[in-house]
Parts: C-alpha cells; sequence; structure tokens
C-alpha cells in the first residue's frame, strides 16, 4: 500500500514512481456473505449517463455508473498496466504495417443484461457514433479509426488511418461499449442520458435508481458472466458539502468515501473502524494563464510570476495536515507518470532579482513598488472555484505573494459551472486556479474533452494549437491557455503517434522543457486520491480494498461485502 512517503515524493519530484493504484488490508479474514444493502458517498454525479456526449459531466458518472454498467475491451489494473477484460480471449494482436491494425477476439461467454450477446457489431457501433456524431465529449483515437470490420461476431478488426499509441484506452475508458442491437437506428442520447435499463457489467441501474442531486443505486446484473456482486444493492448519496460527507461517515449513514484532497479530509483519520488510504495520482493543482490575455500574454511575465512565488510554503500551509511534508509539484504531469515526469520546473524558486531582471525585460518598471507600463500599474484576475476550500486558500497565498513582489492582484471566487462550465473554456479570463482534470469540477452539461483517462503522457488535448477552443472546433477544445507554438505541436504530436516507449519518452521530455520555458500554467501540487472505508463493517474478496486511478475506488463493488 502505498502511503504519505510516497505521497511527498510524488509531490516533490522523487525519483521512484508511487504506483497509482493500492490495496489495503480490511483487518482479517471473514467468510464472505451475500446480500445486504449499503450507502457510500460520491461527492458529484453525471450530467447524462449518454457517455459519448457532452453532457456526461462529472468524473463521478465514470466512478460510479459506468465503470459498473460498461463493457470494456481493457481494464487499466492495479499494477498500472492495461490488460484484457474477461469480455476478450487474451491479448488483442497489433500489426503496425502498413498500418496500425488491432484484432479483438472476443469470449463467446459475453452478453448483455437482456442476455444478447455482445459482438464485433458493438466495436464498430460503437465507434461510429463517436467518430461521427454530434455532441461527442471527445474523438481521440477513434477519430484515427478508418474502419471497423465486424464481419466475424466475434473478432473485431480495428484498422487506423495513422499509429495511436493509447490503443487499448479506446471501446472502453470513461466510455465503454455501447449495445448495438439496442441502440443502431435509435436516439442514443435520448435513451441513454437519465438512465438507461441495460448493461454489459455486474451491476445496472435500479428501476428509477438516479434521483439527481441526491442518489445513485446500483443492483447485481443477473447476466453478468463474470464475477457477480455478493451485494444486494448499493446507494451513492451525493453530497456538496465535503463537512457533511465526513459527518455522515462518522455517524455511520455512509461506509465508505472518496473524499476531496483538502485538509479537512484528515478527520476520516481519526474515526475508529476506518482505512484511511492515500496513493499519489494523476491530476493536480495548477496556476492556469490566458496565454491571449494582457498581461500575461508575454512569456516573460508568465515566468516573472512563477519566480516570484515560495510554492513550498504554500502547498505545505494548505495540504500540509493532510500530506506531512508535501511538497511542489515540478512538472505538468505528476509523478505517476514516471518515467515521463521529468521535474522541468524544478528551476522555479522564489528569486526576487531573476523575476525584477524578467519583468524590466519586458518593459515594466516598478514605481511604488508596483511593477507599470505606459502608466499602467500591472493587474491579474486570478479566478477560483467557490467550490473548493482548497484552491480558494492557495489563490489568497498567491494573491499575498505576488502583491508583495509587485503585481496587483485580485481574487474573484466564482461557481464551478460559470468558472469551469464558461469564463475559462470562452477565454473570459486572465488566471484561474483549478485542478487540471476538469471533469471532477464541472457542475453542468458542458463540452469536457479528453480529460486524465489513465496514465498515457498525452497531452496535445491540453496545450496543442489545435486543441484552443474555436468556432471550428464548437468551443470544445481544452487548450484553455490558449498557447500556439509549433516546436510544442509537433513533440505532442509525435508523442501520440509513436509506440517506440523510447521515443515517446524523448517527446515527452522535450514538450516538457518547452513549457517550462513558456509557462503556460504554473503546477503546485499533485493531489493525493484517498480511499475511506468503514472496515468494522465492510470487507472485500481477496481482503483489499483498491484504488483505481482510472474507474476509482468503487470499480470493483461486486467484490465488497458486508461482514
Amino acid at each position: 500500500m502505498a502511503l504519505l512517503a510516497l505521497i511527498g515524493s510524488a509531490c516533490s519530484g522523487g525519483s521512484s514512481k508511487p504506483p497509482p493504484t493500492s490495496t489495503a488490508p480490511t483487518g482479517g479474514s471473514q467468510t464472505i456473505t451475500e446480500g445486504g444493502n449499503i450507502t457510500v458517498a460520491a461527492e458529484g454525479e453525471p450530467g447524462c449517463m449518454d457517455w459519448i456526449s457532452t453532457c456526461a459531466g462529472s468524473t463521478w458518472g465514470v466512478w460510479t455508473i459506468e465503470t459498473n454498467t460498461m463493457p470494456r475491451a481493457y481494464d487499466f489494473t492495479s499494477d498500472d498496466d492495461y490488460k484484457p477484460s474477461i469480455l476478450l480471449t487474451g491479448q488483442a494482436s497489433v500489426s503496425t504495417s502498413p498500418v496500425q491494425v488491432v484484432t479483438y477476439r472476443l469470449n463467446a461467454r459475453a452478453v448483455w443484461s437482456d442476455g444478447q450477446p455482445i459482438t464485433s457489431a458493438d466495436f464498430q457501433y460503437t465507434w461510429d457514433q463517436i467518430a461521427h456524431g454530434p455532441d461527442i465529449q471527445d474523438r481521440a483515437g477513434y477519430d484515427d479509426i478508418i474502419a471497423v470490420d465486424d464481419s466475424d461476431p466475434e473478432i473485431a478488426v480495428v484498422t487506423f488511418s495513422q499509429p495511436f499509441a493509447d490503443w487499448r484506452e479506446l471501446f472502453g475508458g470513461p466510455y465503454g461499449l455501447l449495445p448495438s442491437h439496442i441502440l443502431e437506428g435509435e436516439d442514443r442520447d435520448a435513451m441513454m442520458k437519465n438512465g438507461y435499463s441495460w448493461s454489459g457489467g455486474p451491476w445496472e441501474l435500479a428501476p428509477g435508481g438516479w434521483i439527481k442531486g441526491q442518489s445513485i443505486t446500483l443492483i447485481p446484473n443477473p447476466d453478468y458472466w463474470g464475477k457477480r456482486p455478493d451485494l444486494a444493492r448499493v446507494t451513492f448519496d451525493i453530497f456538496s458539502n465535503p463537512a457533511a460527507e465526513l459527518q455522515a461517515y462518522s455517524e455511520g449513514q455512509v461506509l465508505a468515501a472518496y473524499p476531496t484532497a483538502e485538509a479537512t479530509s484528515a478527520g476520516y483519520r481519526d474515526i475508529p473502524g476506518t482505512l484511511f488510504s492515500e496513493v499519489g495520482g494523476l491530476d493536480y493543482d495548477a496556476l492556469w494563464f490566458n496565454t491571449a490575455a494582457q498581461p500575461v500574454s508575454a512569456a516573460a511575465v508568465r515566468q516573472a510570476v512563477a519566480y516570484s512565488l515560495n510554492r513550498s510554503a504554500i502547498v505545505r500551509q494548505v495540504l500540509g495536515p493532510l500530506v506531512p511534508g508535501v511538497g511542489p509539484l515540478q512538472s505538468l504531469l505528476t509523478a505517476a507518470y514516471l518515467p515521463f515526469y521529468q521535474g522541468a520546473f524544478a528551476r522555479y524558486r522564489s528569486n526576487p532579482t531573476t523575476a525584477a531582471q524578467l519583468m524590466r525585460s519586458a518593459g515594466w518598471s516598478k514605481v511604488k513598488g508596483v511593477w507599470t507600463k505606459g502608466g499602467q500599474p500591472i493587474a491579474i484576475d486570478l479566478k477560483v472555484s467557490t467550490a473548493s476550500v482548497r484552491d480558494q486558500e492557495m489563490a489568497q497565498l498567491i494573491q499575498t505573494e505576488l502583491q508583495t513582489a509587485g503585481f496587483l492582484v485580485t481574487v474573484e471566487a466564482e461557481p464551478p459551472a460559470q468558472l469551469l462550465g464558461k469564463d475559462v473554456p470562452g477565454g473570459d479570463f486572465v488566471a484561474a486556479l483549478y485542478p487540471v482534470d476538469l471533469r471532477q469540477q464541472l457542475a453542468g452539461p458542458v463540452p469536457l474533452g479528453e480529460g486524465i483517462n489513465d496514465d498515457d503522457p498525452g497531452q496535445c488535448w491540453l496545450f496543442c494549437s489545435a486543441s484552443i477552443p474555436t468556432t471550428l472546433n464548437n468551443m470544445t477544445g481544452n487548450n484553455y491557455d490558449r498557447l500556439s507554438n509549433p516546436t510544442l505541436d509537433q513533440y505532442l504530436t509525435d508523442l501520440d503517434v509513436n509506440i517506440d516507449d523510447n521515443e515517446r519518452l524523448t517527446d515527452s521530455t522535450q514538450a516538457q522543457k518547452v513549457l517550462a520555458n513558456l509557462v503556460p500554467a504554473i503546477p503546485l501540487v499533485a493531489l493525493p486520491d484517498i480511499v475511506v472505508v468503514n472496515t468494522d463493517k465492510l470487507a472485500v474478496e481477496g481482503g483489499t480494498f483498491q484504488h483505481n486511478l482510472t474507474y476509482g475506488p468503487y470499480s470493483d463493488l461486486n467484490d465488497w461485502y458486508l461482514k
């Protein structure tokens, strides 16, 4: 089990990779029982349950419903790797000459909850909907596919127009496979968005099981061909207030939680009979700039801001109670991405002399302690979400340090739907503080893009020029920094298509160096994933509760049981 020492290493750029998944003992062997209903906590819900649509919203939809009901070709597992799921008979075969072709062989036992087989037609339908349908959350990888041969129901042959390194994430990840025999020729979005009655996983949504804003309830899929659930019902109570969630857990109203990484979450540690487990995650907080907006359009100004901050002091003050010894993140990838984590931002430490040199090189001079150009003092509006106490605390500390360094900074707190659903995607900001995985923060049906689905280091979705939100991509691009650099584009594009690990490492390393020079964002801290379980009442087959950075803490619910 990865504990606090590994979290500290992840945040400070240690040399060993903390495993992105972890297990923790339940506290003794128990006889496995069947049946029983439990309630666990969720801090969000999806905007809709049409997973491939832009309305899908929060990652909580994946962590609660999608991961437990949708079949996948490959699973991102507890040992930090994609492995064939039970949907396949084994590893897919891959050929790369003259083009990349992936051949999947399906388990003949695999069926949907209505007893119909899961077939290659489901691969073909899923690809067609994502690659060619309207209002799609993200087409990455699917738009590189030129054909899916479904002539043999038990063999899906997928042909790409160019190599796609992260091909194992396709037909799985946050989407899964769609049932063509149910949805073909129908309005997919209308049939799925408010919940669906079919399943290809161990669980299915209970009738009327989604009470929006309140709860989501799962019941076992009786036709599942794999390990069936031991529990009879699992209800996710939805909490928007972390304090209320902590209280509900302490009073036994919920038996497990996946709390936000904030100082108050340390309170779970002291509750008797509690497993409190942390691992270094893929998500991180950063100070993001709109590089198209004055006064941060100049790279020298952004670099000066980075040299004006004591990031070590900021993250220790905010997250120290939760993660003792926490240090600043030194890359726009976390240490969970090793070997791709290179610490390119380590040079940015508080250095007033260097900051002053950079500001003067950009034409600014100090007047009464404030950087001024053309008679106008430098003014930076920093936006932050009202939903995150952690981010508001960091924003206040950043404001204080930058004002001491001669920058006039205002902090503007906005609801997440306004900040991350409108202002940031629309370019209506100068600087903003939020986690990189926006899906965890969004509060409504807004365009999302790829986000973080696994530990693949590809970041073209985040920083390539083609990902800048424009009318051409219906404002769904995720390059909210509006950064445009041909050299960076080349490295990140090559990173997505290279399938040679050494070449990918070179591409990623060079890309992070360019990002550290351009400073479209200043990394602050890697955010730990926290799993909380009442082990007096709950146990899991195999004796361990798992973290899963792709599918969340509830991905093995079919192995949970009441003691």
